[in-house]
């Protein structure tokens, strides 16, 4: 997930300098990184491992909203 939200940022910068999206991680959102990752059938809403990945994504943003919100204080 930090890898993720890494490449995500990197290709946010990259297309605000170069004013086109990333050549592999495209415009700087998790989803066109996403996208860039070998994929797997989506499970159902009710897997306990796939809910545990939606926790673990929503914890990330969370810290990482904190951690970007002190900085900015």
């Amino acid at each position: 997930m930090l890898a993720m939200l890494q490449r995500a940022d990197a290709a946010d910068r990259y297309r605000r300098a170069l004013g086109r999206v990333h050549p592999r991680w495209g415009n700087g959102s998790l989803g066109s990184v996403a996208m860039s990752l070998p994929r797997q059938a989506e499970p159902f809403h009710d897997d306990p491992e796939f809910l545990d990945c939606l926790l673990t994504v929503y914890a990330a943003l969370k810290a990482r909203h904190k951690r970007l919100t002190r900085r900015r204080s």
